[in-house]
């Protein structure tokens, strides 16, 4: 494989300095062992692929990381390295190099984009690693190894090509725009080529959904959200019940995420909830909002023909996202486990400046985070026959009982129905189970002559006190 040197600008190389080292991307000194290299190019090939730069120093003694270029002296000096790459990927199909050179530093640093392979990567020591954030970690157990193996034999829609010009994605507003970014600066064409987003001459749906003008013209019905707005907190939403038309946001993937986010948020602030203190502003984290819609985005399975749902309920918000949850992810530990559906949508979006995934297999603990920092019960995820559902309820952690007694703390009565709307249960007998556990322990007392359905309950009157004192 050729070996091209390319030169850089100041500011280029003051970025690449000032790199976050990541689930993505990786900088070493050239002092590093090319043996110890191969657990970072394995564990960057069996996740979601990623960029090692060798030739960047971290000195830590000043208390903090002070970063310096000092890279090979010239290209026969990193043989060693490179010898590496050739022994793990023979082939040459999933990774390749360049070297860069800059003024402000002695030497080349050299620059290799890694793919995700289809299989599965050992380093030279024969351990099988993998990339979790900012560290490469080793895969040793039989079952580890058997997910892996699980994950690697899945193929995604998202590489499939599309029948469609190459000018669709090679001569964008969306892709002259990104490339400006691009560390070094590149042509459309030959830099699409190398991320694999272009294959036999077509352009891949990945590609199509990050860089086409119009996504949704050469993809119909896959790749667009839609928003609906009820006015109730009923079950399911209905005509009688939908506020306007629903919206559809469309766009290239990373215009589509910043409108859907912003948009769900707009809406939802014109929300006013019974809470215990009357009427109540709705008030969501934005952080729960933007992860939840960038996972159902990012995630989604793009085989399938239909549109990201977004349903605003007076109490709740819902997410259904097209596919069910991949590999051996389920509801019960995807806050633990990762599974990228769409490797290549997930690792090029994160290169767009301020990239909505900025976390890279964090985003619903974020979620779930912002959601118990205001005292709200955490989402609710559910798999259904191809689809997955959020619900971001707005339900207080407080127990119904204390959320009860909150409201007659500054009201006079409460009935069942009032009852309902602020503690978020949908039982009537529920409900009543609720007012007779505090009447139990004599807290609330029925409101004398209200009965059947004019119920009511009040604080309870405090004994020996005569009436008019």
């Amino acid at each position: 494989m050729s070996v091209t040197t390319t030169p850089i600008s100041d500011d280029q190389a003051r970025r690449l300095l000032a790199f976050d080292e990541g689930h993505f991307g990786d900088l070493k000194s050239i002092d590093i062992a090319p043996a110890k290299l191969t657990r970072t190019i394995a564990a960057l090939a069996n996740a979601s692929g990623g960029e090692l730069y060798v030739g960047i120093d971290e000195d830590e003694n000043t208390g903090s990381k002070v970063r310096s270029w000092r890279g090979f002296a010239d290209p026969e000096a990193a043989n060693a390295h490179l010898q590496v790459f050739e022994r793990l990927f023979p082939l040459g199909q999933y990774y390749s190099w360049s070297f860069l050179s800059s003024a402000i530093g002695p030497g080349l640093v050299l620059q290799v984009s890694i793919n995700k392979s289809r299989e599965i990567a050992r380093a030279s020591d024969n351990i099988v690693y993998l990339r979790r954030g900012a560290q490469s970690l080793p895969v040793t157990t039989p079952e580890a190894l058997a997910r892996l193996g699980f994950d690697k034999g899945i193929t995604s829609f998202e590489s499939e090509t599309v029948d469609v010009p190459l000018t669709t994605v090679t001569n964008s507003v969306p892709v002259l725009e990104f490339l400006v970014n691009v560390i070094p600066t590149a042509e459309p064409d030959a830099w699409l080529q190398k991320q694999q987003l272009l294959r036999n001459g077509k352009p891949t749906v990945a590609s199509i959904l990050l860089f086409a003008d119009e996504p949704q013209a050469a993809l119909p019905k896959r790749c667009g959200v839609k928003i609906y707005r009820y006015r109730t907190a009923g079950a399911e939403g209905t005509r009688e019940t939908l506020a306007f038309d629903p919206i559809t946001i469309e766009g290239h993937l990373y215009v589509q995420i910043r409108d859907a986010v912003a948009r769900t948020t707009e809406l939802v602030e014109g929300i006013q909830k019974l809470g215990t203190r009357g009427l109540e502003a709705i008030s969501y984290p934005p952080e729960t909002l933007h992860e939840i819609l960038t996972n159902a985005l990012l995630h989604r399975d793009y085989s399938i023909p239909v549109d990201v749902h977004v349903r605003i309920f007076d109490n709740r918000v819902e997410v259904e996202s097209p596919g069910k949850l991949p590999g051996h992810v389920t509801p019960a530990n995807i806050l633990q486990e990762q599974f990228a559906r769409n490797g290549a949508l997930v690792r090029i979006i994160n290169k767009f400046p301020d990239p909505p995934n900025k976390d890279v297999g964090e985003g619903l603990n974020t979620a779930f985070t912002a959601m118990s920092k205001l005292r709200l019960k955490p989402p609710l995820i559910a798999e259904r026959d191809a689809a997955v559902l959020v619900t971001i309820r707005h339900e207080a952690l407080a127990s119904p009982e204390e959320a009860v007694m909150e409201y007659l703390a500054s009201n006079d009565e409460i009935v069942n129905r009032i009852g309902r709307e602020i503690t978020g249960i949908t039982s009537e007998n529920s409900m009543k189970n609720v007012f007779y556990r505090l009447r139990d322990r004599g807290l609330i007392e029925p409101v004398p002559g209200r009965v059947g359905f004019g119920s009511a309950w009040r604080k309870k009157k405090k004994s020996g006190k005569r009436a008019g004192s």
